[in-house]
């Protein structure tokens, strides 16, 4: 499967800057796949080393940190051929915190070998290194697969390509629409996570799907007890499980007592907050209002929350297939919600950044405002053909923005109002100019 973060890979072995690169992110999206084959196509050698699975591979870090010793204990140790053309893959790194402090000294001293460290956004937030090496190595946060991943991986070649290449003024022929709109239902329910993909590309089968998802629904909430404090472990799930639900209501604003009856913010917030940093959880604040920087004008006690991955959001949900697959008027009150889901996880893969959302009172409310180009870009999400748009033209009247965006079931029609297709969010900072 093809993968958006393999340009950057390309990108971060020629630069001459190049520092020990540490790719982060949520369990089961596809880190190690993507990184051997990265490997594999552009270095002689990969020295691949896994510290979940080889117990002893801790020990060679314990004398000292300096890396020419560290590399001749690995050669002798595992008998592999390290190299300056070898790509060095530290694998579940956050279980070996003196390896990742080793980092600072593979760039200060041996600055000539490629080294990549993976692990989970959770392992490397737990990690304990006895100093991290702030300065010394780059990031990279890697996520579920996003639609157009999802296009090339299920065969969808010519429609990926025509997406990609088109102009922003090109219009979209219906039969175009029509095959678009199926594949991004399909999307909908499988998501992002690679192994239900492939199960996806080779049966296609539905409750295989939802099997897999719930295995790796079932592996997050084993994290919940191995790694968060004892104490916050039932607060862990409540939170995590009350999304569903308060994505189905009109007023999407997470309420703590939603999660669970009579608390407040602060018997709970530190459970949130382990959900976040695990990447788990998407929290987008409100604004009060527009202006430059966004971040000064959010209200920290307002916020919404979605899940990472819009195929965990139904897995999660329970939400049949045939409700997302084919029109349901059963599922119209949580369409909404989902579909907002999917146009935020589609958002941030394209932008890295987390958007905020706009509400005057219980006037109007639009659902993201994002920072693209140096523009405040309004943005409201319909999950189906928009009627009047009012929350919009509201915000429109009163702060006049340069551009703005609908997206929904509505072909393309660019102009200071731009209507975007629900599979083509991806593309939408192309539209700003």
């Amino acid at each position: 499967m093809d993968r958006l973060i393999y340009k950057k890979l390309l990108d971060w072995k020629s630069s001459p800057e190049r520092k020990p690169l540490i790719v982060r992110g949520v369990r089961q999206c596809g880190k190690t796949y993507i990184l051997r084959k990265f490997g594999e196509e552009n270095y002689s050698n990969v020295a691949y080393f896994n510290f979940e699975e080889t117990k002893d591979l801790e020990m060679i870090f314990k004398p000292d940190l300096d890396p020419n010793r560290i590399l001749d204990d690995l050669r002798l140790r595992y008998h592999s051929e390290i190299s300056s053309d070898t790509l060095l893959i530290f694998d579940e790194i956050q279980i070996c915190g003196a390896a990742l402090t080793a980092m600072k000294y593979f760039y200060e001293k041996a600055p000539q070998y490629h080294v990549i460290c993976v692990g989970s956004l959770l392992g490397v937030m737990l990690s304990k290194p006895t100093s991290f090496p702030v300065g010394k190595v780059t990031f990279m946060t890697m996520y579920p697969m996003s639609f157009p991943e999802f296009l090339a991986a299920t065969g969808e070649h010519d429609l990926f390509e025509k997406l990609n290449t088109m102009t922003v003024n090109e219009s979209i022929s219906e039969v175009f629409m029509t095959v678009l709109m199926r594949t991004y239902k399909e999307y909908c329910f499988v998501g992002g996570m690679p192994e239900a993909v492939k199960s996806w590309i080779s049966r296609r089968d539905p409750q295989t799907i939802r099997d897999i998802q719930s295995q790796i629904l079932m592996a997050y909430w084993s994290d919940f007890a191995k790694y968060a404090p004892p104490k916050d472990v039932q607060k862990l799930n409540n939170v995590w499980t009350s999304i569903p639900t308060q994505l189905s209501k009109e007023n999407k604003k997470f309420l703590f007592g939603h999660a669970v009856k009579g608390a407040r913010a602060k018997d709970l917030e530190d459970a949130l907050q382990w959900l976040i940093d695990a990447g788990l959880v998407i929290k987008v604040n409100m604004i009060s209002r527009p202006f430059l920087p966004l971040s000064a004008y959010a209200e920290m006690t307002s916020f919404k929350l979605y899940y990472a991955d819009v195929g965990l959001l139904g897995a999660m949900a329970k939400l049949p297939a045939s409700a997302l697959l084919s029109s349901d008027d059963r599922y119209k009150e949580f369409k909404g919600g989902m579909t907002e889901n999917y146009v935020l996880t589609e958002l941030i893969t394209s932008t890295e950044a987390v958007p905020f959302y706009w509400r005057s009172g219980n006037r109007a409310e639009v659902d993201f405002v994002h920072l693209i180009r140096d523009i405040i870009v309004p943005i409201e999400v319909k999950s189906g053909f928009p009627g009047r748009i009012q929350s919009m033209e509201r915000y429109m009247d009163e702060y006049d923005p340069d551009q703005a965006f609908v997206v929904s079931e509505h072909n393309l029609r660019v102009g200071k109002l731009t209507h975007i297709p629900l599979p083509m969010v991806w593309k939408l900072k192309d539209y700003v100019d």
